[in-house]
């Protein structure tokens, strides 16, 4: 993997040997624990002590990229410490500062804006001093993990377009077979996920051009499946607002004015239901006989209302 990074500001001392070494290429996950030191003994961080070890995905431009070049290095559970000139770890005591606030709550987080980092510094005093007084860095390093790209389920930040197009479609099927065997909370969490995917690549792309328009086909059987699973769970402004979404791509999808009719009758919004209901029975007359039966569900419902209202008014006086 190339890297502008001068190998000669890099001194390796082996303290275990690990077991086989293998050529790592882009996208490769690496994981590994580390523990940072300054020549003088002063230990800055230990990832034992945080909440997980560090974890790398070569080729994404990590802040800190001596330690993808450090890696590289490494056979598989290596124990490796690394002497780094001060001139490749200037960026340190932001990457450490980070790595320390996860955890945190929002609060007690120390923001860095350029007027706060002059004023109040990182909020550690240690890493004040390391940005006043940059040293030579010294990493120990025990490399527990390499996964190449394809041996493990990507983040959705790693994947490509391609990638996320073929992987909202995976979700979508899974979604289905899911939803055929009634388990339908996590049929509704795979289809928002390839919603949220399919969303990821609407957005690079100008509304209503041919590009734009193909993923809107792809998204539009997506929101349809999620709203009909939160039409199960009782969420029913989700789903008319799912609905609306569909409808808003598809003016006579049938299928969004149906539910998005049964959701408004949930949420007892009758004259909306009964727009929705009577434009599906135009769209497609087989659904008559279905609407006939919801609109008489309506009526009954306003009456048994009305009924109670009056009950109400006349408890008052």
């Amino acid at each position: 993997m190339d890297t502008n990074i001068d190998n000669a500001l890099i001194e390796k001392k082996t303290i275990s040997p690990g077991k086989q070494f293998i050529p790592l290429k882009p996208g490769t996950r690496v994981k590994f624990h580390f523990q940072t030191k300054k020549p003088d003994g002063t230990i800055l961080d230990d990832s034992r002590k945080m909440a997980n070890p560090m974890e790398l995905v070569l080729g994404k431009k990590f802040k800190l990229e001596v330690w993808e070049v450090i890696v590289q290095k490494m056979a598989l559970h290596e124990v490796a410490q690394f002497t780094v000139n001060k001139k490749l770890v200037a960026q340190y005591p932001f990457i450490s500062k980070t790595l320390r606030d996860v955890g945190k709550k929002v609060e007690e987080r120390r923001h860095c804006c350029g007027m706060s980092l002059q004023n109040d510094g990182l909020g550690y005093k240690d890493l004040d001093d390391l940005l006043s007084n940059p040293t030579d860095l010294i990493f120990t390093i025990d490399l527990l993990s390499i996964e190449m790209p394809e041996d493990y389920k990507k983040d959705t930040w790693q994947l490509s377009d391609d990638e996320r197009l073929s992987t909202s479609m995976k979700l979508r099927d899974e979604g289905n077979e899911l939803y055929k065997q009634k388990e339908y909370a996590k049929a509704e969490e795979c289809y928002r996920q390839a919603v949220g995917l399919i969303e990821q690549l609407m957005i690079k792309e100008k509304p209503h051009d041919v590009e734009w328009l193909e993923l809107a086909k792809h998204k539009v059987p997506l929101l349809l499946n999620y709203a009909q699973c939160k039409l199960l769970a009782k969420d029913y402004y989700a789903v008319i607002e799912h609905c609306s979404e569909v409808l808003q791509l598809d003016p006579d999808n049938v299928k969004a004015l149906f539910r998005r009719a049964k959701a408004h009758f949930g949420a007892w919004n009758p004259a909306e239901a009964r727009n929705d209901f009577q434009r599906a029975a135009e769209l497609d007359p087989s659904l008559q006989a279905a609407v006939n039966k919801e609109l008489k569900a309506i009526d009954k419902t306003q009456h048994e209302r009305d009924l109670e209202d009056k009950k109400r008014l006349q408890a008052l006086f």
